[in-house]
């Protein structure tokens, strides 16, 4: 058998190297993967569910837009207790919560009103109003067509749509409502879960990428995942 040439083979290596970890971010983005105990600083990766409240650090106007600096999740809602999930990204602008199961008297994210069960302690970004946004950087195995799937609540329904590295690539995507007026206590309005699949498909290149989600319309939405399937 031939063997290659070692200047041969290294060119193949960094080649390939270049490839796996094509950059295709917008030069001037500061944002940067957030850091959690499973993905360490790495971008999350398509295909794959891509976690909404892993969106990017770098703060207000970088990485996110919010209509104010509070969480009201994290340290509100959720006591600031020193807890992983009461405290999860507590400082920074953008709603963060959790499903909750076993909430007494009353259950909450697990009620028979959710038409799916999320799974319990997903995190998620919430309390979203209308001109808010937030990047998340992922990195894309190969080049194609992925169809997403979203998990969500809407207590009364609107449109997000989807940039691709600094431009518009849905257009608006209506949410639909999971508002059950048969649901006999009012704040639980915010918490029928529903799982829309093939929300949208994206054409992704392979490499670095970041997603914007924007909230259009409607508001008052959790979400959860969006859940990039194999093209």
């Amino acid at each position: 058998m031939q063997r290659r040439p070692l200047a041969a083979l290294l060119a193949t290596l960094l080649t390939t190297t270049v490839f796996a970890i094509q950059n295709n971010l917008p030069s001037d983005y500061k944002g940067t993967p957030y850091r959690n105990d499973h993905h360490k600083n790495a971008p999350q990766t398509i295909p794959g569910k891509v976690e909404c409240a892993f969106y990017d650090s770098g703060g207000e106007g970088i990485a996110y837009h919010d209509t104010d600096s509070v969480n009201h999740g994290s340290g509100e809602l959720n006591p600031a207790d020193g807890s992983y999930l009461h405290e999860f990204r507590i400082h920074e602008g953008v709603d963060t919560s959790y499903t909750k199961f076993h909430t007494t008297p009353d259950p909450t994210d697990n009620s028979p009103y959710s038409l799916v069960l999320p799974p319990e302690d997903q995190l998620y970004v919430g309390w979203t109003e209308p001109g808010e946004w937030f990047n998340i950087t992922v990195e894309v195995a190969h080049a194609g067509l992925y169809p997403a799937d979203l998990l969500y609540t809407s207590n009364r329904g609107g449109t997000i749509s989807i940039d691709l590295n600094g431009k518009p690539a849905t257009g608006p995507l209506t949410i639909q409502s999971t508002f059950n007026q048969a649901d006999p206590l009012a704040w639980r309005q915010w918490h029928h879960w529903n799982l829309t699949p093939s929300l949208f498909k994206l054409n992704l290149p392979a490499g670095k990428s970041v997603l914007t989600v924007h909230i259009l319309t409607g508001g008052n939405m959790n979400l959860a995942w969006l859940n990039f399937k194999q093209p």
